[in-house]
């Protein structure tokens, strides 16, 4: 993940941990729909880095932005690690198993080389992945404590299923101290914003990982966890606008 020059708001940055940049019919960025991280949903129109940086001098928002992987059993794969965070300062990258739901390689012996070289540089996952996959995530995350894990999307959780159906298994995740969530109340919710269906939810998994472990998604939701969420304290504010992500992404570096 790349990261721009912080916008400081009072104690902490504010920032949005979840948006991406695109843009179309343009020759020097054609986008493959083979490699495309949501192949079934092609952009219709431009969003640019320059309208995202708009964005964020008018929300005082700082901005994090994906990075593409190699295949997960590609042997360069931690060297590449390696040159991407060391020479380039990348802090962390995006993996998306959800996308790969045939095949279970978050946890499998293949993938040890690579999750020892990211816990030796420290490096951060963003993962999207289903309720399903939650189980391999964890099983990661336990065997290599060092490398922090930021579940994307709340797990893209059925709120009307049980909790056995994955939702239990992510608030289990709080015994691991690696792992972090980040909110998204738009994917899983039913109901138009400020998607208060998905709020009981959000309040379990609030008093599972509390504020210091919690991340709010992006422009969709920033007012409403801001400003609307009743059981956020002024100081949890703090910490899942910005302080929790400052410390993931930042801490410890240059």
């Amino acid at each position: 993940m790349s990261c721009h020059t912080p916008f400081f708001t009072g104690l902490t940055m504010i920032i949005n941990a979840a948006e991406h940049a695109w843009v179309i019919g343009d020759p020097r960025f054609p986008i493959d729909l083979e490699l495309a991280s949501c192949p079934s949903r092609p952009p219709k129109s431009d969003y640019t880095a320059e309208h995202l940086i708009s964005e964020m001098k008018l929300y005082g928002i700082d901005l994090l932005v994906g990075h593409r992987l190699f295949a997960p059993d590609d042997s360069e794969n931690p060297d590449r690690l390696s040159s991407a965070m060391q020479e380039q300062g990348l802090a962390g990258l995006r993996l998306s198993p959800i996308y790969d739901k045939a095949s279970r390689w978050f946890d499998d012996p293949m993938m040890y080389p690579f999750w020892e070289r990211a816990q030796e540089l420290g490096a951060v996952f963003n993962i999207f992945l289903g309720p399903d996959q939650v189980e391999q995530v964890a099983s990661m995350a336990e065997r290599f404590p060092g490398v922090k894990v930021v579940i994307d999307h709340i797990a893209m959780i059925d709120i009307t299923a049980p909790d056995e159906a994955g939702f239990g298994q992510l608030l289990e995740m709080n015994r691991l101290s690696n792992v972090y969530v980040r909110t998204s109340l738009h994917n899983p919710s039913r109901e138009a914003t400020p998607y208060r269906d998905v709020w009981p939810f959000l309040k379990r998994i609030y008093h599972a990982f509390g504020p210091e472990r919690m991340l709010y998604a992006n422009f969709f939701e920033y007012l409403i966890m801001k400003e609307m969420i009743p059981f956020f304290t002024e100081t949890d504010k703090v910490w899942i606008l910005g302080r929790t992500a400052e410390g993931i992404y930042w801490g410890g570096r240059e």
